[in-house]
């Protein structure tokens, strides 16, 4: 499990989003007020940004618990930026991927994050993974599941589809093989904000033509934040926000027979 937050707006400071709130993503690494799975998301971090005139994202990951990276902290006191996306991670299974790990992954403009588990990984996407085409799988960046959850939206993204059907055909794909998963995914490719809530917490802030947030969880008590219904999907700018509900594949079984009456 993690947290996770996405950002539009005006430049301003990585940690005016990121730190200084009363109940940032930073506080969040240790005191989530709406985690539902796990309590310490410690097992790494991440934030990608984008800068002035340049597309591709930078990105700055560490294995470690964000509040013991003081290089962070200086990072994050004097980078600015108008679109970023950011998580702490609580690792769902042990593993040797460190950083690599970490949210957000990224590639060409996107960035992406995973707030969930897939359940029975990794088992239970053996078959997807023989949808995908070798190199693909072959250049994930780590071995844990919320990789390849990015692998198979970025080969949706790659094939020319479009950022709210890539992650919606990837959710109900999953959630099909690995029912039970929690799903909460996060894209931005630093003009608009694409986001699942399926299995978890998922809040949004708006203030039109101004700014616009997505996370997990409100980073202060502003009561203009919105949860998004569980099975949702949003896609937002920072004008507006759509959310449009996303149906569960364990729903659309065969309909039980009708029952004996008695003459």
């Amino acid at each position: 499990m993690c947290r996770h937050l996405a950002y539009l707006g005006p430049d301003t400071a990585l940690g005016s989003v990121l730190v200084e709130p009363g109940h940032s993503l930073y506080r969040q690494s240790w005191a989530p007020r709406r985690q539902r799975y796990g309590t310490v998301n410690a097992d790494g971090f991440g934030v990608g940004w984008y800068a002035e005139g340049d597309p591709v994202p930078a990105r700055y990951r560490r294995a470690g618990p964000v509040w013991a990276d003081l290089s962070f902290a200086d990072l994050a006191r004097v980078v600015r930026s108008g679109a970023l996306l950011a998580a702490v991670r609580d690792a769902t299974l042990a593993g040797a991927d460190a950083e690599a790990a970490a949210a957000p992954f990224a590639a060409g403009t996107w960035l992406f994050s995973h707030n969930g588990a897939v359940t029975g990984w990794p088992r239970s996407l053996a078959a997807l993974a023989r949808t995908l085409p070798a190199a693909d799988v072959l250049s994930m960046e780590a071995r844990n599941d919320s990789a390849f959850v990015w692998a198979l939206v970025l080969a949706r993204l790659r094939a020319g589809d479009p950022e709210g059907q890539a992650l919606t055909d990837t959710v109900l794909e999953v959630a099909a093989a690995a029912p039970g998963s929690r799903l909460n995914l996060l894209l931005t490719n630093g003009d608009t904000i694409t986001a699942t809530a399926w299995g978890d917490t998922l809040w949004y802030l708006t203030e039109p033509g101004v700014r616009t947030v997505v996370a997990s969880e409100p980073y202060d008590d502003d009561p203009r934040w919105q949860e998004v219904p569980d099975r949702t999907l949003l896609a937002a700018s920072r004008t507006d926000v759509l959310l449009t509900p996303l149906k569960d594949p364990s729903t659309h079984l065969a309909p039980a027979p009708p029952k004996e009456t008695g003459t």
